[in-house]
This record gives C-alpha cells, structure tokens and sequence, in this order.
C-alpha cells in the first residue's frame, strides 16, 4: 500500500490533499492517481464490512475522495478530446445504496469520452431504472453499488428489466466495491469494470465505436 492510499484509508484529509497536489505538481499521470484513489476505497469498504468503521467514517472518505474527484477532473478531461456523441448510457446507484463517489468517477470519464449520459443518482429503485430506461432508451445500463447489500438490489433491478421485456435492448455492467465475476453471473449482468476506465472501454466496445 502506497503512502499516499495509506493516508486516505486513515481518512487524513489535509495530508491527502497536499500529497495530491504534490502528484500534480511532478506531472503524475491521473489516471493512475485515481486507480490509488480506488485501491483505498476497497480498503475502506473492508473496514467498514469488518465493523472496523462506521458511517461516519464512510462519509468522511467519501468527502475525502470528492475533493481528489474535483482537484483531478481538469487534469482527466485533458486526456481526452469529446466529439459527436458515442451512445447513451442510463446510471445509477441501486436501492439501499447512497454511494456516489466511483458513479461520479465513471459519469465523468464516460461524458469525457463522448457518451450521452443520464445520471439517476443514488438508492435508485428497480422500477425507476425500467422507467428511464423506456423513456431514455440507452445501448448501455451502468449501475453501481459499494455495499455487499447492493447486490440483491443489482438482481431485483435486472429482474424487473427483463419482466418489462428490455433486457435485449440493453447491455448491463455493474461495479463497485466488492463486485466481479461471481456477481455478475448472480445479478445476470453482462460484464462488471472495475475502473472508470474498464467502465468506458466496456460502452465502447459494446456501441462498436
């Protein structure tokens, strides 16, 4: 574990930022600033899971994690020119969870990447998915959760998309916390990222762009 994931697993805000800006300033490349910035929430996530912190600590690192998201969102939308619009791309994070942190990070570098993309927000239930989907049509459905709960929620959502007769029009990727390929053969998704990165690669080869 690097020193800077450390501080962030300790939650050490203002030694976090320095040392952000530190990187910055030694033209460290974002993306791998942001793959550490991951690498600590895993951490964090288990700390949390192993009643080694609480929600007060999760709000603390997702504060944390915003203003290393705000501080590098200039650096990340130079390494990418938009054009004409890709594709569209419904996300959310499922009921029950109200993380927004790695949704924001996949948004983002989505937009960045000329997706159209519509952001449901937070502990978004399954029939408002199957709603948006209906009016918004998009090729790609990305949804998010950071807890173990999250994925029952996961299911239920898919389930209720298959039920109203979408699940052909779309193609679903799921990630967060703990997710990989076990969860997505529970909840029947299509493929999980696990970065923003994987998130856009995953649309792009799914809208052949």
């Amino acid at each position: 574990m690097s020193e800077f994931v450390n501080e962030i697993v300790e939650l050490n805000e203002n030694k976090v930022i320095d040392m952000l800006k530190s990187k910055l300033d030694k033209n460290e490349d974002p993306l791998a600033i942001m793959e550490e910035s991951k690498e600590a929430m895993k951490s964090i996530g288990k700390k949390f899971e192993n009643k080694e912190y609480f929600l007060p600590d999760l709000i603390m690192s997702g504060e944390i994690l915003r203003q290393i998201f705000e501080i590098l969102a200039p650096r990340l939308k130079e390494t990418e020119v938009s054009e004409k619009k890709k594709g569209k791309v419904l996300l959310g994070t499922v009921a029950g969870d109200i993380h927004d942190i790695g949704k924001d990070v996949v948004k983002f570098m989505l937009d960045t990447n000329g997706f159209d993309v519509l952001d449901l927000g937070v502990d978004v239930p399954a029939d408002k998915f199957v709603e948006s989907m209906k009016e918004y049509k998009p090729e790609v459905l990305a949804l998010s959760g950071f807890l173990t709960l999250a994925f029952d929620a996961m299911k239920e959502t898919i389930q209720k998309i298959k039920d109203a007769g979408l699940r052909e029009s779309v193609k679903i990727m799921i990630g967060g916390g703990t997710v990989d390929e076990r969860i997505v053969e529970y909840v029947d998704a299509d493929a999980y990222g696990e970065s923003a990165v994987d998130a856009v690669n995953l649309a792009k080869s799914w809208i052949e762009v």
